[in-house]
């Protein structure tokens, strides 16, 4: 879908269609495409035109025309499947004491992040301290000296391993506790003690510490302080015991906690690697080192504090079940499944379990995902999402799963699942609930959808089939599907590789799953190295911005200003002095500059260097274009036109004012078009990115259907109306959840600090919000 207006002096664009991402264009009135538009009498009194193809749109200046595309002592596990958890040790409960018992020793308890996280290195939220990697940069100052969380969490790395052993989850919960240069090596290991042998009851006799080979410091509190002896204390390599975020940056050594199923099994030769005995459960990571380019360790100013302990993994230890699965978090769900299926969970052998593992683990994940803004696609995390309800439509087929499960073949079965998660979702996150009516059309949507292609898959492996009979029969060999066929079955269409080789099997087909493997070691790879690492490493210019605060903006009030060179870069690489010619990036105390930011451009403009008592102009360098580094420091990127400037020169910042205007114009266009898409069609249209230039804007949505002829004219009369009513705009500063309570909604890939500032817009009755730089 586009949506198109304002800007009579831009340059024609290109309509562009994406699916399934709707996409909404801001562009001339008289111009579509190179093609020039002729009135049409249908709507004359709105001042509408139509181009070649028919399509409406408004021809009067700045208006909008719309176009349409398409915890006791712990034994060894002993519980009986299906038994009620003891309340003490719910899932809920291990929550609740882990966040209060942080609380009562000076943390903040602060909420989950999104599953989409605010890093554009992160594909989604892995961790419980990404939330908080700039202010473990030092790029962001510390609102509170310490914190604790309960994190979502998304990996989807090693997915195949899920179901087959007792821990791999594609959705977690993080608990951790954080210190920003607050406390410490000493209080992080006693408070992890105490939490796990008093707060929870475990028996210290069970528990077992690793640290790192070189860490005689944490050595020495686990047994010297605490107690452990030496024997349950194991030292391990960096590969084990050593965290590092990437090439450079914070990093430190960590010591992990375990629990032993089997302590009879004695301590020698014992191996923490050993999943059939030992779990880990808790890691702490001191956070003390700075490495640098050359691998050199410098020590941190501040040394800081990052813990997570898996709370499904705790509940498997405290209520006494096997594997994570079978605990309170996701055990109701397999109930479910089992019983759509018409199985015994109890009763099952290892194949049935396994997949029914698989569905309790990824009904979690979509719901999660889905509540947080991500829809299937093809593209990005919505191929995530999509890939794992296939893997969910797909093994319940497999499992015996027809239609809703109940009385209708033709149904959907996903809903009657995702209800079940969202009756968990209360202590997890809020928010699911609210958002069960949209959760749960998607999930039904999108499986009815998929129960086709799977259709297709089926057509296509007769067809394959028959290829490989034919072919044996011409050369002599075994008729066999090779492995590429059988992966694009499998990631194309999601046919299981058990179906095929079953199939297959029925026909005398061979299937090579030797080469299968490969084709899936391949993709693993690809996924591994693309999402799940969170790097703090900040380039090549980390050196320079140690020591530059962050830029005061004052392009708000003022698009001039005077400030001073603090830093210059050539190629990323800092330097005192740059002459004519050269493109530069300049680094200042203040500016009045925006900085690309939430989908608007930067400005563009110029800077002058005046020297002498007469300030006489010496240096020109025309800005065409301003990015943040890390933190809040802004680049101004551009070419020196006349002159040079030094580190150090005060010089005079003039923004381009008519570019800054249309920019402004096209920002205000962009929350006047959201508003009246969710006036349209619904509160369930989210927002999918946004690109808000000086000559244009870009809007992209999710929806699950195109818009229909009567809703576009709905939406464009709508912006026209409040376009035409020039309603006066109002600039504040207030506090994010003040801005929140008076109805602002943030916008997506926006960043919000503790202020925010925008304007009320009263036309519209609801209040929208920019990001403060």
């Amino acid at each position: 879908m586009e949506v198109a207006a304002l800007s009579p002096t831009s340059s024609p664009l290109p309509l562009l269609s994406t699916a399934p991402v709707h996409r909404l264009h801001l562009l001339p009135p008289r111009f579509v495409s190179g093609r020039r538009l002729r009135p049409s009498s249908r709507h004359q009194g709105v001042g509408c035109v139509k181009d070649g193809w028919g399509q409406r749109h408004s021809a009067r200046k700045n208006c909008f025309f719309v176009t349409s595309s398409s915890s006791a002592s712990v034994e060894p596990a002993t519980q009986e499947v299906g038994t009620a958890v003891p309340r003490e040790w719910s899932g809920d409960a291990i929550r609740r004491r882990f966040l209060e018992f942080y609380a009562a020793r000076g943390h903040k308890i602060l909420p989950s992040s999104s599953l989409v996280p605010d890093d554009p290195t992160v594909f989604l939220t892995i961790a419980g301290m990404l939330q908080f990697k700039p202010i473990f940069l030092g790029k962001e100052p510390r609102r509170v000296p310490c914190a604790t969380t309960s994190q979502k969490c998304v990996r989807t790395n090693d997915i195949e391993n899920v179901g087959r052993t007792a821990r791999h989850q594609t959705f977690f919960e993080m608990l951790g506790n954080f210190s920003f240069g607050d406390y410490f090596k000493k209080e992080a290991t006693a408070w992890a003690w105490e939490l796990a042998t008093k707060e929870y009851g475990l028996p210290a006799e069970r528990l077992w510490i690793s640290v790192f080979e070189d860490d005689d410091e944490a050595f020495n509190i686990w047994h010297n302080e605490l107690g452990v002896p030496k024997e349950r204390i194991k030292r391990m390599g960096a590969e084990d015991n050593f965290w590092t975020s990437g090439a450079t940056g914070p990093c430190g050594p960590c010591s992990e906690m375990y629990y032993d199923f089997y302590p009879e099994r004695g301590s020698s030769d014992a191996d923490l690697g050993d999943d059939s005995r030992f779990i880990e459960f808790y890691n702490l990571v001191f956070m003390q080192y700075n490495k640098k380019d050359d691998g050199s360790l410098e020590p941190l100013k501040q040394k800081n504090i990052d813990t997570g302990m898996g709370l499904e993994r705790m509940a498997c230890i405290l209520q006494k079940v096997p594997n994570n699965y079978e605990t309170d978090l996701i055990f109701p769900i397999i109930e479910k499944a089992a019983s759509l299926a018409l199985v015994s969970y109890a009763k099952a052998d290892d194949a049935m379990k396994t997949n029914l593992k698989i569905i309790g683990d990824h009904m979690r994940a979509v719901v999660y995902l889905i509540s947080d803004g991500v829809l299937p696609s093809n593209i990005g995390r919505g191929y995530v999402v999509r890939r794992l309800i296939r893997r969910v439509v797909r093994t319940g087929r497999l499992i015996g799963i027809r239609g809703d499960g109940h009385e209708n073949p033709e149904g959907a079965f996903l809903p009657s699942l995702a209800e079940v998660v969202i009756n968990l979702s209360t202590q997890i996150d809020p928010d699911v609930k609210s958002r069960r009516k949209s959760i749960i059309a998607e999930l039904q949507r999108e499986e009815l959808r998929f129960v086709q292609t799977l259709g297709r898959g089926e057509k296509l492996l007769d067809e394959l089939l028959d290829e490989a009979l034919l072919s044996a029969g011409n050369n002599g060999n075994k008729p066999s599907l090779s492995g590429k066929d059988v992966f694009l079955l499998y990631d194309t269409y999601g046919f299981p590789v058990e179906i095929t080789a079953e199939i297959a099997g029925e026909r005398g087909v061979t299937v090579d799953m030797k080469g299968f493997e490969i084709e899936m070691e391949n993709q693993r790879k690809q996924s591994q190295a693309a999402h799940n690492v969170v790097k703090l490493s900040v380039g090549n210019e980390t050196e320079i911005v140690k020591s530059i605060p962050d830029t005061e903006f004052l392009g708000y009030d003022s698009l001039y200003a005077t400030a001073v060179v603090k830093g210059l870069l050539v190629n990323g690489n800092p330097v005192n002095k740059v002459s004519e010619g050269s493109e530069v990036e300049i680094l200042l105390d203040r500016t009045p500059f925006y900085a690309e930011s939430g989908g608007q451009v930067g400005d563009n403009g110029f800077l002058y260097v005046n020297g002498g008592e007469d300030r006489k102009q010496t240096a020109v360098i025309e800005i065409n274009d301003v990015q943040k580094s890390i933190g809040n420091i802004f680049v101004h990127k551009g070419t020196i036109k006349q002159g040079s400037v030094e580190v150090g020169k005060e010089i005079d910042a003039s923004v381009d004012v008519k570019l800054r205007q249309g920019a402004k114009a096209h920002h205000t266009a962009t929350h006047l078009l959201q508003s009246a898409l969710k006036s349209v069609v619904g509160s369930e249209t989210s927002q999918a990115g946004s690109l808000v230039a000086f000559d244009r804007l870009r809007f992209d949505f999710n929806f699950h259907r195109p818009l229909s002829e009567e809703e576009l004219i709905k939406i464009e009369s709508l912006v026209n109306q409040w376009i035409g009513n020039a309603t006066h705009l109002e600039t504040k500063v207030m506090a994010l959840q003040d801005a929140k309570n008076a109805g602002a909604i943030a916008m997506f890939g926006e960043k919000y600090g503790e202020e925010s500032c925008g304007g009320p817009w009263g036309l519209i009755g609801t209040l929208w919000w920019n990001s403060c730089q």
